[in-house]
């Protein structure tokens, strides 16, 4: 099994998103010397004293600066909110950067109206699914120089590095996600650290209705990778107890209270406890919002959610709002799956 990694961009307390930003560069370049496949950075709007990733096209520029090998990525660039011809320029330039190492992960999702509102988005569109098909097929064909000859934007051109082209992902946590990419042609990531019970629904839609597609940076078979919360410490307990912080985030976000991080202890209080160990095997359709354990007991968790999926790669994510607890679980948890770092 490959793992990779998706970095929000966390504000310490007390800290910036300087600090943030400092904290992502040394997980990019710790997951480069564990042997993980990839690293993603994330789009999250107004809640920057929480979460300092707003703009991964900007960070992952500064990213292929501090690194030499691992592939760069959007988890994802939210397609709704731009021009498919400027994000299209905008990973051409970060292609030329970190030439044969970027992926293009392609979103969307609505913010705060306010943010929507200065971000110049429509929140009410007649059919989203024919728009985000729309926008993401435009974005491949300026990335591919694909466009036919006698279309408007064939003489159009992007800067390159010419070695490989970025390759797309579709990035989603719903069924109708699923099958635009199947129906594209193209890879898909499933965000199950949103919308869990729809992880299996999501790979049978975009299984059934995948069909190899004449658009460049298609493959020829299903390929997927799920996106999982999860923690990893030297003993299933002290992941639960680490894991306390995701379960309360939850509940927040459920009350309504969005962007805000409770502390390891703050979230036990809110909880009520450190909550149970992630049990060894999981039942049959039980996929937690968030899974936690020791490197032996989260790699074999790992490859029974992929395993039920179909897919080889996980991504993990994480609320842990140390940086040095956040380090060491990527740390034990490449040792579980038995990653070759260098």
């Amino acid at each position: 099994m490959d793992l990779s990694v998706v970095d929000l961009s966390p504000v310490p307390d007390d800290g910036t998103a300087t600090d943030a930003y400092a904290n992502t560069v040394e997980a990019a370049q710790q997951a480069e010397r564990l042997g993980y496949s990839r690293f993603w950075v994330a789009e999250h709007h107004d809640m920057a004293d929480r979460i300092a990733g707003t703009t991964p096209e900007v960070l992952l520029g500064h990213l292929a600066a501090e690194t030499d090998s691992i592939r760069l990525g959007s988890g994802a660039v939210l397609l709704n909110h731009y021009s498919p011809f400027k994000v299209a320029e905008e990973f051409g330039v970060l292609d030329a950067l970190a030439p044969g190492r970027i992926d293009a992960g392609l979103g969307r999702a609505n913010g705060s109206p306010a943010a929507d509102r200065a971000l110049g988005t429509k929140r009410r569109v007649r059919n989203p699914d024919e728009d985000h098909t729309e926008k993401i097929e435009a974005v491949v064909n300026h990335l591919y120089d694909d466009y036919p000859d006698d279309h408007a934007y064939s003489d159009l051109q992007i800067p390159r590095s010419g070695e490989a082209t970025p390759v797309p992902w579709v990035l989603g946590s719903s069924p109708s996600s699923a099958a635009i990419a199947g129906e594209l042609g193209l890879r898909y990531c499933f965000a199950a650290f949103i919308r869990p019970q729809f992880a299996t629904r999501a790979f049978e839609e975009y299984r059934d209705s995948f069909r190899p597609s004449r658009l460049a940076g298609s493959v020829e078979e299903p390929q997927g990778m799920v996106a999982v919360n999860a923690v990893c410490a030297d003993t299933d307990e002290e992941a639960a107890r680490l894991r306390a912080v995701a379960e309360a985030t939850y509940k927040r976000m459920q009350r309504g209270d969005i962007g805000t991080t409770p502390s390891v202890e703050e979230a036990i209080d809110e909880l009520g406890g450190v909550p149970d160990p992630t049990p060894a095997t999981l039942d049959p359709g039980e996929w937690p919002r968030a899974i936690s354990g020791s490197p032996e007991t989260l790699a074999d968790l790992l490859e029974q959610l992929a395993d039920r999926v179909g897919v080889e790669e996980v991504m993990i994510q994480h609320v842990v709002p140390d940086h040095d607890d956040a380090l060491r679980s990527h740390e034990l948890l490449a040792e579980g799956v038995g990653l070759a770092g260098r």
